[in-house]
């Protein structure tokens, strides 16, 4: 049976709960219990979290290293038959987004993730909001906070093993979770990019549009680069921060851009498990460009104060039955609550 290396599963594979800064629209502060009754609470999910990267005061508990950017996304109006959201009618948004590596340690080396991360908080000329967090792997490793839950502490026993495979609790999960089988492999056939701007970004879940008549149709979206991507070399690996400098370099040339592309499901595709990809022969639909402008410091920049909370959605957008959107969407809150909590005993100087 594969096993996920523990730099997959603490950096990579956890990558799309990414744990914000500031509460969202689910602000549970005593956890998940009657929203998801008796699956894992909030504080539990955020603790195991801690429990596998330590505790670093201030920072996001997941992708706690990364940077802002600025830009727009221009909409090109072939979506606006699908969603009444005001972000797919033809004109530009203004881009406020993050890129990041998976991983609670804010001083871990860029090489240490396998999978890169973009979250945006999208704004229309009229004020409304689009939030997503996407991944550069398209499925993720497990189906349910339950699974996350266990996979968490599984990566906490390989981050102790003392050697490469002494791990009985990740041998133990993935023999109770095969799924995760099919994300190691899509890792191990798909090296990680050379840089955030030629990567490719994907929602992971599903989601529904609504058009103006009250019709909903099941959609996953990614975002594909203009660069052309390039496998990540073994010299950058010498570098603690290469993506940020890469960034950096790459937006002194000209702006990064990426094709924002929805793909529809059929009749039959599943909405409710993230281990699975649908056909690749569903229609997919280019319906803007995404441009990145400039970056900026993630500790004094525009996106640190932003929950890029999955679930914060425009009319016209709704979240799928995915049963790991709402587990991501309260762990979002309870993240922000310690470190709000870190940050208010910082400024009293305790």
């Amino acid at each position: 049976m594969p096993r996920l290396p523990f730099s997959i599963v603490a950096g990579g594979a956890l990558a799309v709960v990414t744990l914000g800064s500031i509460a969202g629209a689910y602000a549970y502060s005593h956890g998940l219990g009657g929203l998801l009754g008796t699956q894992p609470t909030a504080n539990q999910i955020v603790d195991r979290f801690e429990a596998v990267s330590g505790k670093h005061p201030g920072f996001r508990r997941n992708h706690a290293k990364g940077v802002c950017v600025t830009g727009y996304f221009d909409s090109n109006g072939n979506a606006a038959p699908l969603s009444r959201a005001s972000v797919f009618a033809a004109g530009r948004s203004q881009v406020v987004g993050r890129l990041s590596i998976g991983g609670g340690n804010p001083a871990q080396a860029d090489g240490a993730s396998n999978v890169r991360s973009l979250a945006l908080r999208i704004v229309t000329p009229g004020g409304g909001e689009w939030r997503t967090a996407m991944n550069s792997a398209p499925i993720f490793p497990v189906r349910t906070p339950e699974a996350l839950f266990d996979m968490l502490a599984a990566s906490r026993q390989a981050h102790d093993a003392t050697t490469y495979g002494d791990n009985p609790g990740m041998d133990a999960f993935m023999k109770t979770h095969p799924e995760a089988a099919r994300f190691d492999q899509w890792l191990r056939d798909h090296p990680p990019s050379s840089g955030f701007d030629n990567a490719a970004y994907y929602s992971v879940s599903a989601f529904r549009l609504i058009d103006r008549d009250g019709h909903a149709q099941d959609v996953r979206w990614r975002v594909e680069p203009d660069d052309a991507y390039t496998p990540l070399a073994a010299a950058q690996t010498h570098d603690t921060d290469f993506l940020e400098r890469g960034l950096a370099g790459r937006l002194r040339q000209s702006p990064v851009r990426w094709h924002m592309i929805i793909t529809l499901a059929q009749p039959g595709d599943v909405t409710n498990d993230s281990t699975r990809q649908w056909p690749a022969n569903r229609t997919q639909i280019d319906v803007g460009t995404l441009v990145v402008q400039r970056e900026e410091p993630q500790i004094d920049g525009p996106c640190r104060d932003i929950s890029f909370d999955p679930l914060k959605l425009p009319d016209g957008i709704a979240p799928s039955d995915d049963p790991l959107l709402k587990a991501r969407s309260a762990a979002y809150a309870q993240s922000h609550e310690r470190r709000l909590h870190e940050e208010q005993r910082y400024a009293a100087g305790k």
